[in-house]
């Protein structure tokens, strides 16, 4: 059977669907080849989205035109806003999810494109021409021709699982491994290694005593991940709330006695795990000193009993698991669903990649999400979705969609992986990003969406609706900058608020350029406050609400909609009048590193021919093969002495 598509995506995970979905909406017929159909893009671990950094990830998906934000605000169970205590740089959305709706939702989706196929099956090899991929074959012997592929194949290649000194096959428990593409890979010359990562016990919910731990509810007033003007579906409802319990010296005897059993430290497992998030039986070795650490009881779902119990990943055999988990406060009959377990799998070097997350060792094909040795369903969604519009923009004879630094955080990531590579499962974090004031989670529709529609992406309603948004951001910046009040109109306030009153008139922003004032509270007493803030362009958006929380009423979504729009709008406008000065000054900084980005570096250039480079330097840049002066000065080894010798060799 040979079935000819433009673009073939080999695997249906967080990175996976994205792909093929910006793929087929860019207008290529497009094939996504999965194992299991009940399992689109499946929170193998932690049933939750969004975070430190990865939220701003998340929201710059959404402002991309991709579809995670708007699946988890569909599925959410709690929503919390991370970090308020500090600056809005830091500040970061994240979600527990029903992980059960969560997949059923992007498997409605991914059905419902006009443009895209759906296969069951497991890819075997690719098929390969002149170092030019072709198409690929199937176990079931299926042969399907391409333009292009996307591999996205998570944990599944020659994957291996591990609880104690039981070791068995497989991606996910109850789930076999991928063979084959790897050493056929390697043999066209791109490098892989292997990594490890681990997954906690899954509780009975029913089996544990809640009253021995403290409840964690989610905000009070909980936003959501997507700028389209539809409601999440804890918007107006109700939220699980999560539990916070805590190991103790008893628990961690019993983990230490099973040690010698741990794959982890028998050098069975000989992948390298992730630093950021490490097994209970890392942080006992680690923090040796530590008389307890905090784990979080998480649901998994509305409609099951299932629980997730973050912080304690563990390799160690079942018998001592459940013996430890028995002596946590509350913990003392809990049953258990699934065990914990390691994983073991194999990447491919990122620095063998383009920009574009093409390789550079096969033509048209890409990669994306945890082979490139990320960690994350939002790092392997938004490379997945790179790569999808990447792929589509190169069969139809167009530049490559190429993100800034001080564009977005998954500039950040994907320059990361192809310049630095990685030594460890790579996972986003803020201080990664030198430009984070600039690459806040509240404006990642202005600076995305854009670029998003000019590509064609984006739709034109959408892009209407961001622009609209931020004309009247502007204005009323504007507005800020030239109205002054007068004491009686403020002071009130301003005493509650516990901030100095005013004898004379004031402008607006420099009133809102204190501390404990909020323009969303200040609004109402200025003159601007008696005017409308209310988006126009919605009567389209809204019906994208449609399939996602249908047993909201039309008309309280459209009012519901306006009322979280005027606090977006004055959210915003708070944070560019408060931060002024930090903002412009980071954004003369990231346009001076700007010129190094616009350097460009002539392809299959010999380093090799300026002597004055350092060994080192020269050795690096020939493996690395940077395309711009920029990326080669963030390369371990390049001195900016080497930086300075290829600006002048350049004639800059």
């Amino acid at each position: 059977m040979n079935i000819f598509y433009d673009i073939i995506v080999v695997g249906g995970g967080h990175a996976g669907c994205e792909a093929a979905m910006a793929a087929a909406n860019l207008g290529c017929k497009t094939l996504l080849i999965t194992m299991d159909m009940t399992k689109f893009a499946q929170m193998s671990c932690n049933p939750a989205i969004g975070g430190i950094a990865k939220g701003q990830i998340v929201r710059e998906i959404d402002a991309l035109g991709g579809y995670m934000g708007i699946i988890t605000d569909a599925s959410t169970l709690q929503f919390r806003m991370l970090n308020r205590s500090k600056g809005p740089a830091m500040w970061s959305p994240r979600a527990q999810c029903d992980k059960l709706h969560f997949s059923n939702i992007w498997r409605k989706i991914l059905e419902t494109n006009c443009v895209l196929d759906i296969y069951q099956d497991t890819v075997t090899n690719f098929l390969i021409e002149n170092s030019k991929i072709m198409g690929c074959c199937t176990t079931t012997g299926a042969i399907f021709k391409s333009q292009a592929v996307i591999l996205t194949a998570g944990t599944f290649l020659r994957g291996k699982m591990f609880i104690g000194q039981n070791d068995f096959e497989g991606g996910r428990i109850g789930e076999l491994s991928s063979y084959g593409i790897t050493e056929q890979l390697n043999s066209y010359g791109i490098k892989s290694g292997r990594m490890k990562t681990g997954t906690p016990p899954r509780i009975d919910i029913s089996s544990v005593d809640l009253s021995k731990m403290l409840r964690q509810d989610g905000d009070t007033e909980p936003e959501k991940f997507s700028y389209l003007p539809y409601l999440s579906s804890v918007a107006s409802g109700s939220q699980l709330p999560c539990y916070i319990v805590h190991t103790n010296e008893e628990v961690h005897d019993i983990l230490r006695s099973g040690f010698e059993y741990s794959p982890l430290f028998s050098g069975k497992i000989t992948g390298i795990g992730p630093r950021y998030c490490p097994s209970i039986e890392d942080k006992l070795r680690t923090f040796a000193d530590k008389t307890e650490h905090q784990l979080f009881l998480e649901p998994e779902s509305k409609s099951s009993r299932e629980y997730y119990l973050q912080g304690f990943s563990s390799s160690l055999p079942l018998n001592i698991q459940m013996e430890a988990l028995r002596k946590i406060s509350g913990f003392e009959n809990v049953k258990v669903f699934r065990p914990a377990y390691a994983v073991e799998y194999d990447y491919f070097e990122p620095t063998q990649l383009n920009a574009s997350l093409e390789s550079r060792c096969i033509e048209n094909l890409y990669f994306a999400g945890q082979v490139n040795g990320t960690t994350g369903y939002e790092e392997a969604a938004a490379q997945g979705l790179i790569a999808g519009i990447n792929a589509a923009l190169k069969i139809q004879n167009k530049d490559p969609f190429i993100l800034k630094r001080d564009d977005a955080y998954i500039a950040v990531l994907i320059d990361d992986l192809i310049t630095k590579g990685v030594d460890e499962p790579y996972r986003m974090f803020t201080s990664r990003a030198e430009y984070r004031i600039l690459l806040r989670q509240d404006n990642a529709d202005f600076r995305l969406t854009p670029l998003s529609h000019k590509i064609g992406l984006c739709s034109e309603e959408r892009y209407k609706y961001t622009m609209q948004k931020y004309e009247q951001i502007d204005n009323l910046i504007e507005y800020c900058n030239t109205t002054s009040v007068r004491p009686e109109q403020v002071n009130t306030y301003l005493s509650s608020v516990g901030t100095v009153q005013i004898e004379n008139r004031k402008r607006i922003s420099d009133l809102i350029s204190r501390p404990q004032v909020k323009f969303n509270d200040l609004y109402n007493l200025v003159p601007r406050g008696t005017k409308n803030i209310k988006p126009y362009y919605i009567s389209d958006l809204l019906d994208f609400n449609k399939g996602f929380n249908e047993d909201t009423d039309r008309l309280s979504i459209e009012e519901e909609v306006e009322n979280r729009y005027k606090t977006e709008v004055l959210n915003n406008v708070d944070i560019q009048i408060k931060y002024k000065g930090y903002i412009e000054r980071e954004r003369i900084l990231a346009d001076k590193i700007l010129r190094l980005e616009n350097l460009i570096i002539p392809d299959g250039f010999d380093f090799d021919n300026i002597q004055s480079l350092s060994i080192e330097c020269r050795q690096k840049l020939k493996r690395y093969a940077p395309k711009t002066i920029a990326q080669a000065s963030r390369i371990s080894g390049v001195s900016p002495a080497d930086i300075s010798v290829l600006l002048v060799y350049f004639g800059r």
